[in-house]
């Protein structure tokens, strides 16, 4: 017997389809059940891990506002983990009102029924084999892939998959059993594991994006090394942003695109680092643009990195944006001291050098936001003590490294930086801070946000403009007074705006 909540669900699942679009939809509920309600809180089931990250990352308030509008009264949302949804799956089909249950009731017996007929298929994840439905739309949960895996054991390579390794430009090193992690990249290193098992199968594109130096590189070259050393036929190209529009480039000047579209849309795997190089060239998101949608269409693994969002790229066509936007996108954040001492070590083991634990924790703990600073602390301290035979002291440590110590102290604010901070204060997404929409505790949100780039940073009117959706000047020059004004009348907006200011400046 179908339930109030399976009818309930019914009628949210028209109204949210509606409201994200049919794609949104079918790629993040179409497996989404509705659990069990109490005291106004809703515990809504997924399948995985992947389902409630993105959901509660990007939904939350989409799928709280919509559930409370047909529930009559506000209704919170608790996103759940359920084995066994991916059989279970619900599509919008009614737009009845719940008191007509009879029609949604007879829908929901059959959605909801085990389908016998269904053929099962193997998609070779991190865990074992695990069955999915062929036409299901949930992807594989990546909570099998962490840092509890075993890490792969290394095998000596045949001369020909080295050569084909060298080829490709990937770095011997840069592979999944030599990346330590943390919970500063888990999802993304989970992602990764799944396209390298089953390329093109779930994820594509995979779009990974952080800050300088936090392994974007390292993660996107493994994928390479795993399918190369696994499979004999495939073909990966791995290349720069930058690399890429100089070819392309070269191209034209030699009349010579063919051959050049040839080698990039043949491939199996596409790995193209550092996207935003591709900022104000018009004539290279339009070549890029027709490779990324030949190879997608042929069920071509696309892999990306960017040092931001793709909705955070400036000057960067919409319909690319969307494009990357298709896929997963999985950020890397700095890693915490735990992780930053775990890579040292790793790396000290790697390089065949001695390195005494309280230089370990000296760097681990002054070094945080870049791990190739990291990296390269660790390397100059070893090789000053190599080189010198004598045992390194705090103070020589401190006089070695004064110029990555001052690097690294420096604190940076930028318009990226306080858009975030805002977005989380405000509980909006960071995609709000750029977009059309005027619901007021958005549109009040987007104000404060320029009003504070305005105030913490060098940009210009037009700068700031720019970074919030393309507006013009006038419009943070309206939102500076408006802020500005509120604050004095109102004492929440100035204690809110004091708490944002001491955040930004800490970093």
């Amino acid at each position: 017997m179908v339930n109030n909540l399976d009818a309930l669900w019914i009628t949210a699942a028209n109204r949210l389809s509606e409201r994200l679009g049919e794609d949104s939809f079918d790629r993040w509920f179409s497996c989404v059940r509705l659990m069990k309600e109490h005291s106004g809180q809703v515990t809504v089931g997924v399948p995985d891990d992947i389902h409630q990250f993105w959901i509660e990352s990007n939904y939350r308030s989409d799928l709280e506002s919509t559930l409370s509008e047909v529930n009559g009264k506000e209704t919170k949302v608790d996103v759940q983990v359920f084995d066994g949804l991916e059989e279970r799956t619900i599509e919008p089909v009614s737009t009845a009102p719940l008191s007509d249950r009879s029609s949604i009731e007879m829908t929901l017996e059959n959605t909801f029924a085990p389908r016998a007929d269904d053929s099962l298929f193997d998609l070779e994840l991190a865990a074992g084999s695990r069955e999915l439905a062929p036409n299901s739309t949930s992807v594989p949960s990546l909570a099998a892939s962490s840092s509890d895996d075993e890490p792969e054991k290394e095998v000596v390579l045949d001369e020909r998959t080295r050569k084909k390794i060298e080829e490709c430009g990937l770095n011997m090193d840069n592979t999944f059993d030599t990346y330590v992690v943390g919970t500063h990249n888990r999802f993304a290193h989970a992602a990764a594991i799944a396209v390298g098992k089953a390329p093109a199968r779930s994820y594509n594109p995979l779009f990974l994006h952080g800050g300088t130096g936090l392994g974007k590189t390292h993660l996107m070259q493994s994928i390479g090394h795993k399918l190369i050393r696994g499979r004999k036929r495939v073909r990966v190209v791995y290349l720069t942003c930058e690399r890429f529009t100089n070819e392309f480039i070269d191209a034209i000047q030699r009349n010579s695109l063919t051959p050049f579209r040839e080698r990039y849309r043949r491939a199996d795997v596409l790995l193209i680092d550092d996207i935003q190089f591709l900022i104000g060239k018009e004539r290279s998101q339009e070549e890029f643009f027709h490779t990324f949608n030949a190879l997608f269409d042929s069920q071509k693994q696309i892999v990306i990195t960017s040092d931001r969002p793709a909705a955070e790229i400036k000057n960067l066509e919409p319909r690319l944006v969307s494009r990357f936007e298709w896929g997963l996108t999985a950020e890397l954040q700095a890693p915490d001291q735990e992780t930053r001492t775990a890579i040292l070590r790793r790396k000290a083991q790697q390089w065949g050098v001695q390195v005494d634990d309280d230089i370990v924790d000296f760097l681990a703990e002054r070094i945080r936001n870049n791990v190739r600073r990291l990296e390269g602390g660790l390397m100059r301290l070893a090789s000053y003590a190599s080189l010198s035979g004598e045992r390194l002291g705090m103070d020589e440590c401190e006089h070695l490294l004064r110029d990555i110590l001052q690097q690294e102290s420096k604190k940076t604010i930028t318009i990226d930086g306080i858009q975030r901070k805002v977005a989380e204060h405000y509980d909006i997404r960071l995609a709000d801070m750029s977009s059309k929409r005027r619901p007021a505790h958005i549109a009040f949100a987007r104000q404060v946000a320029m009003y504070l780039c305005r105030h913490l940073t060098k940009a210009s009117l037009a700068d700031i403009g720019e970074a919030f959706g393309g507006r013009d000047h006038g419009t943070v020059i309206y939102a500076c007074k408006k802020v500005d004004a509120r604050s004095k009348a109102e004492e929440t907006v100035r204690r809110a705006l004091t708490l944002l200011e001491d955040g930004i400046r800490r970093g």
